[in-house]
């Protein structure tokens, strides 16, 4: 079977972020299938690399989550003409697997449906275009109209869908009863995150002394809410607690987020560069605790961050500031704690008592490790994949594929 994966941001766990593609493309050549990866790059022109099996080209739209509204709307939709011109020129696949964000992909898929009779499976890791509307992102009521039609048609166009949480799949259900669903979470990579000793070069290099260590390793985005962090750090500061804050990652605000915390003279905030998933790794494992946070915005309750199944897999107890699906399995698998709006007073109160008893925060990050193993680990991601790929009778029509997913 050949297939045409679809991802304008694809990137290797060399790389750093999100790498969810590479791991469900990686595994899908594994189980015999032949696989081209259509992504972007910085470089000036198109490039072809072999990526563990994986025959991945490079289109040349420039990207950066820096860009305004316009230059980002601009790089999608020279995305999809890049895209739809490459597709006609690689051996015909089976099918194309297409992932959003943007939604803006789903524009090859229908292209690819009308044109070349090529059938595609939609995948939703964001609900746009809900996301950037309660952002504020977007605000025209026409534009709101014309992008919640093209959702829905990319969505009933499509052979089945897959969604990244539950929240996700209960909107597609909701928009598009009659397309099946997969739920297909992301996952926790066993290998690369595990808990193991810390670091004892980088413990220094931070210096870190005494106390807790709470870790933030991912986007420093508007949605990210790191605002939340560096008002806990404050507390803790001012409270003369030895508490240790460590906030990794790149983003459009991660300028002003350094300022706040110069501002406030923050001493035991460290600010640590966008690495690799081996350096994230790394950081996790000098932390008793990750921070695991977004904007209070009712569409960011479905999200399905990579951040917080990387600490899983490292084995870190969780700190979360918001309700959700994440919130839900803190609670149930007594993983760790809330820090939510108008309660950081209690959410202090439960962590001086956390620094206290160790043992306790011991017993939180094993239920973290065990729930990455029994749930969310990367082989039954891709065996989920596959059953989407070449469809099973527990997909039907309007419903959820019957997968466990916690």
């Amino acid at each position: 079977m050949r297939l045409i994966y679809i991802h304008q941001y694809f990137r290797t766990p060399e790389q750093g972020g999100a790498v969810r593609s590479y791991h469900l493309a990686r595994g899908l050549v594994q189980a015999g299938l032949a696989v081209d990866m259509i992504t972007a790059h910085d470089g000036p022109g198109y490039d072809q690399r072999w990526i563990d099996g994986i025959r991945v080209h490079y289109l040349p739209v420039a990207y950066d989550q820096k860009f305004g509204f316009l230059k980002r709307v601009w790089a999608f939709w020279i995305f999809v003409i890049a895209a739809k011109r490459l597709v006609k020129k690689l051996p015909r696949p089976d099918l194309l697997y297409i992932t959003s964000t943007p939604l803006t992909t789903g524009l090859v898929g229908l292209w690819a449906k009308r044109r070349l009779a090529l059938p595609y499976i939609f995948e939703v890791r964001d609900l746009w275009p809900e996301a950037p509307i309660q952002v504020g992102a977007i605000r025209n009521p026409i534009l709101k109209k014309l992008l919640y039609s093209l959702e829905k048609r990319i969505y009933d166009q499509a052979l089945s869908l897959v969604a990244l949480s539950p929240g996700i799949a209960s909107h597609l259900r909701k928009t598009s009863p009659e397309r099946a669903i997969a739920l297909i979470p992301n996952f926790s990579d066993l290998d690369t995150f595990f808990p193991k000793e810390k670091n004892q070069l980088l413990t220094a290099q931070f210096g870190l002394k005494g106390g807790l260590t709470i870790a933030y390793t991912g986007a420093l985005g508007q949605v990210n809410a790191l605002e939340e962090l560096l008002d806990l750090a404050e507390m803790a500061q001012k409270r003369q607690k030895n508490w240790n804050f460590l906030i990794m990652g790149a983003g459009s605000h991660a300028e002003k987020l350094k300022e706040i915390a110069q501002a406030r003279a923050l001493n035991r905030v460290r600010f640590i560069p966008f690495g690799s998933k081996n350096e994230v790794n790394d950081i996790l494992n000098l932390a008793d605790l990750a921070w695991i946070s977004f904007a209070h915005l009712p569409v960011l309750k479905t999200n399905s961050p990579n951040k917080f199944f990387d600490a899983l897999a490292a084995g870190k107890a969780i700190l979360v500031n918001h309700k959700g699906w994440v919130y839900d399995l803190v609670k149930t698998h007594e993983l760790g704690i809330s820090c939510l709006p108008g309660k950081m007073e209690a959410a202090f109160a439960k962590l001086e008592n956390l620094e206290q008893n160790p043992s306790e925060l011991d017993r939180m990050g094993r239920n973290s490790r065990k729930l990455a193993e029994s749930y969310f680990s990367r082989e039954l991601a891709v065996s989920r994949l596959l059953e989407v790929v070449d469809p099973k009778p527990n997909v039907t029509p309007g419903g959820v594929a019957d997968i466990r997913t916690a």
